[in-house]
């Protein structure tokens, strides 16, 4: 109910533009997502994504190959 609460208050802070009180109440929403049990794997998701971006852009960004730009050299 909190996490519903506080969607609700970054809609209507975002409705009258109100900048700050709509990030406050994301991210309130957010860390209190992130504490129920359904929201506990989002940090470690987030991170693997990451990861798949950053090992896909590496060739790209330093025209190496994906074995040679781990191998420090």
């Amino acid at each position: 109910m909190l996490i519903f609460v506080a969607i609700v208050g970054a809609f209507i802070c975002a409705r009258s533009r109100s900048a700050g009180g709509a990030i406050a109440f994301a991210l309130l929403a957010l860390v209190l997502f992130i504490a129920t049990p359904v929201g506990q794997g989002l940090p470690a998701a987030i991170g693997t994504f990451l990861d798949v971006v950053d090992d896909a852009a590496t060739p790209a960004l330093t025209d190496r190959e994906p074995d040679e730009a781990g191998a420090g050299g």
